[in-house]
């Protein structure tokens, strides 16, 4: 991560840290609050030629939406921008869906465990894609994506606990 001459770390690189986690948890938020209603699925239930689903139920266009709206929201009080905002959250669940994506091809159910993958291309795309206008360099973008997966690694458990999420990973 980029570091201030004392060595800290700079307050930049927590806020994007931020919005990545903001991108990634408001989907679930968007379920608690909302329960079924507005739940399509991203892929309409329509099912691969492989016969599994292209994503599965868990991905739905209110978590997009969600995640969406509140990152824009989140990135302009950060002062990044709306735009910014956008593009961060639209990368991050670009990269969710090709988790789920690859999941479902390697014969994976909807919610299984994937360490890593469910955790770092959500976040490393949206960095690599964004860098430049974030003053990130590559390593930056890197560590960002390991401290993200670290953290939501460690959290998954409590929220769990929690009633937040749906499994424990």
């Amino acid at each position: 991560m980029l570091t201030a001459m004392d060595g800290t770390i700079l307050t930049r690189d927590l806020d994007i840290l931020l919005m990545l986690a903001s991108a990634n948890s408001l989907p679930v938020a968007a379920r608690l609050l909302l329960g079924k209603r507005l739940e399509t699925p991203v892929d309409f239930n329509i099912k691969f030629p492989d016969g599994r689903p292209w994503f599965g139920p868990h991905k739905t266009w209110r978590g997009i939406a969600a995640s969406v709206s509140g990152t824009m929201v989140l990135a302009v009080l950060l002062d990044f921008g709306a735009r910014t905002g956008f593009w961060m959250a639209i990368l991050s669940m670009a990269g969710d869906l090709l988790a789920s994506f690859i999941k479902r091809r390697l014969g994976m159910k909807s919610g299984a465990r994937a360490t890593g993958l469910d955790q770092a291309v959500e976040a490393f795309l949206p960095l690599a894609v964004l860098k430049d206008g974030l003053g990130l360099a590559w390593l930056d973008c890197l560590a960002i994506t390991v401290v993200f997966t670290v953290l939501e690694m460690l959290l998954s458990p409590l929220l769990y606990r929690m009633g937040l999420r749906r499994h424990p990973y």
